[in-house]
């Protein structure tokens, strides 16, 4: 059904509810429905402020379509630098492991590249490995529930050639002060990182040791004035540290390397 006739009337409900970008999602909203009445209850979602992704039920990210549930974490445009700096450094037919996957969108996107790989991936929250599940089969991947680390098989200890984990580094304190689409969408665990938000980022790295291949490495988003402290704790738990940053995007990786 042809539903661009609305397209006018769409962008000016979307304007007036606030949406900087009417133009764009009227055009996504046309496209997705497939009927008037359809359109309507997206548009009447989305105006009530309900996060683009959450209406159409998927998020673009590196140029893939990652389907994202109500609830679970969105992935961001600037985490697509992560999955840039691991394609960077994938050896042939690696053995990935995305934590904290949220809807898997790391792990999928970097596989994406490749011909040859083994993809596991782990979340806490059961919304989220719902999810992940949809997207991370889809390429023959692996889905667990369970903390960190914990529900992955044993046998994949000093094998993982690529560790990423796109863990929550929000200061407990701070939450309060990001947009409303996040803190009153996205599940709390999937934003607290502890008093200095960088609670997970430690945790992982004590255990990092334990499953990464000699050479393998572990990325993980954090936030520039928290990157000399990331760096720290990397270079505390024995792995080769470093930092690398993208100004475009706004974003910041650290890099932790096991000696081989």
């Amino acid at each position: 059904m042809n539903l661009d006739k609305y397209h006018d009337d769409t962008v000016q409900k979307l304007r007036k509810a606030g949406c900087v970008f009417a133009e764009d999602e009227a055009s996504l909203l046309i496209s997705a429905a497939l009927s008037y009445s359809e359109l309507t209850v997206m548009v009447e979602k989305r105006v009530a402020g309900l996060p683009m992704e959450y209406v159409l039920g998927w998020a673009k990210f590196c140029g893939l379509k990652i389907k994202v549930d109500r609830g679970v974490f969105v992935p961001r445009r600037r985490t697509e630098f992560l999955v840039q700096q691991a394609k960077k450094r994938a050896k042939s037919g690696p053995i990935v492991v995305d934590l904290c996957c949220g809807t898997g969108a790391l792990g999928v996107a970097l596989v994406s590249a490749l011909d040859h790989y083994e993809l596991h991936a782990a979340d806490i929250d059961p919304l989220a490995v719902n999810c992940a599940h949809y997207n991370v089969t889809a390429v023959g991947g692996n889905v667990y529930e369970g903390d960190l680390f914990d529900p992955l098989p044993k046998r994949l200890r000093n094998h993982v050639d690529i560790l990423m984990v796109n863990a929550p580094y929000v200061p407990t304190d701070e939450i309060e002060f990001l947009p409303a689409e996040a803190r009153e969408y996205e599940a709390t665990v999937s934003l607290d990182g502890g008093s200095d938000g960088l609670d997970i980022h430690r945790r992982v790295a004590a255990f990092t040791p334990l499953w990464l291949a000699p050479g393998g490495h572990l990325f993980v988003e954090t936030s520039e004035r928290q990157a000399s402290q990331t760096i720290e704790i990397f270079s505390r738990n024995g792995l080769n540290a470093r930092l690398v940053r993208c100004e475009e995007m706004d974003a910041t990786v650290v890099i932790g390397t096991k000696s081989a």
